[in-house]
């Protein structure tokens, strides 16, 4: 068997947010999926950076945000299928409470999704030639997981960085970005900013 292609990675963001495409030839993993009503500046970049929509294999949410599966059922509905982690699915019809009157959201429905257990996650993206896993990452909210890529990269969304913590709980918080560290990821791709290279050791907490 022919060893895993090195992926490539493309940023197909708007509004802040950022939306990664993750390849191996011509299969594809969007991370994280668009604002509500906003499909159509998704798939404007997609075709602005060269992806070509066909290509794109499963549309996977790192959490149930407005801002970061808004537009989930829109992509579904154009023939991209949503991969769901077994955590993730009591917090899609929560996202609901985020959405306004204005937003155009399209409800996402449940029946038809691709629903795994993140111990099969390394199996399902190593038939799309992507050598890696989705892992459970808490810490933002508790459907958050992260894709992990064996060359060390990790696609986080929002998972709080422990330097910034104030409303999480920082033991759930520290947890998650060790369980990354364990798993030999250095490079951060963030659900907002740039990238940033991972710190191999937590920060000191300071005393009260």
């Amino acid at each position: 068997m022919a060893a895993p292609a090195i992926p490539t990675i493309v940023n197909v963001g708007y509004r802040s947010t950022n939306f990664w495409v993750v390849s191996a030839g011509t299969n594809r993993i969007l991370v994280d999926l668009g604002w509500p009503g906003k499909a159509g500046a998704l798939f404007a970049n997609l075709e602005r950076m060269g992806v070509p929509r066909a290509e794109i294999r499963y549309g996977l949410a790192t959490h149930y945000h407005i801002d970061h599966a808004g537009a989930a059922q829109d992509l579904k509905l154009q023939g991209i299928p949503l991969l769901v982690m077994e955590e993730q699915v009591h917090a899609i019809p929560l996202m609901t409470q985020w959405i306004k009157p204005g937003d155009a959201y399209t409800a996402v429905t449940t029946h038809d999704n691709v629903v795994v257990p993140t111990s099969e996650s390394r199996a399902l993206l190593a038939g799309l030639g992507i050598a890696g896993e989705i892992l459970h990452t808490p810490g933002h909210s508790d459907d958050s997981v992260s894709l992990l890529l064996d060359i060390g990269c990790a696609f986080t969304g929002d998972l709080t960085r422990e330097a910034m913590v104030s409303a999480e709980d920082p033991a759930v918080v520290a947890r998650s970005w060790n369980l990354l560290r364990d798993r030999g990821v250095t490079t951060i791709y963030p659900g907002h900013g740039a990238p940033y290279y991972l710190d191999p050791s937590p920060p000191l907490l300071q005393g009260p």
